[in-house]
């Protein structure tokens, strides 16, 4: 099993987009990259913390590559606004991949010079890679999008990450049972 941290922005979202993946095996919305220790989400919209909202992804190496991962990250979120994902912006809604071993910092950096080269975006990537610092678990806010679906914000910002996830990672998309 291994563990890597993303942040795309709201963690709702990019939680919302893991948990549906074959072979991604947990998905916990937290903190990641800051000064404080045990920021609540109070404190971490202050901006003030330094932590971005991020997910730890557990997964299965055997059943999805990094590669396909770090690819379904990029295309649900828009890596090439700094601080800012839509309507939400702050540092905590930074772009980021924090990685707990080498191989993941060099698939990342691989994967962000071929979308530059192939300039898949229009804009840069500003997506940081860094290694990881301690992560602090956002208790209240575990499978939110699951148990909020009527809430505005899930209808206006995650559900369209979640129809293009259905539409060019289908494959990738985990059957109830698994």
């Amino acid at each position: 099993m291994k563990t890597i941290y993303l942040a795309g922005g709201c963690f709702w979202c990019t939680e919302a987009i893991f948990q549906r993946i074959k072979g991604v095996v947990k998905v916990i919305p937290g903190y990641i990259d800051g000064i404080v220790k045990n920021p609540s989400y109070k404190d971490v919209c202050t901006g003030k913390t330094g932590h971005t909202e991020a997910i730890e992804i557990s997964y299965d190496e055997k059943k999805i590559k990094l590669e396909d991962i770090l690819e379904i990250f990029f295309s649900t979120h828009d890596p090439t606004t700094l601080n800012r994902q839509g309507n939400d912006f702050g540092t905590q809604y930074r772009s980021g991949i924090y990685y707990t071993e080498v191989k993941q910092k060099e698939v990342a950096n691989l994967i962000i010079a071929k979308f530059e080269k192939e300039k898949l975006f229009q804009n840069s990537i500003v997506t940081e890679v860094k290694q990881a610092k301690p992560f602090f678990v956002a208790e209240e806010h575990i499978n939110y999008y699951n148990q909020n679906k009527r809430q505005p914000y899930c209808s206006v910002t995650i559900e369209p990450k979640l129809n293009k996830l259905k539409t060019y990672f289908k494959n990738y998309i985990a059957s109830e049972n698994e």
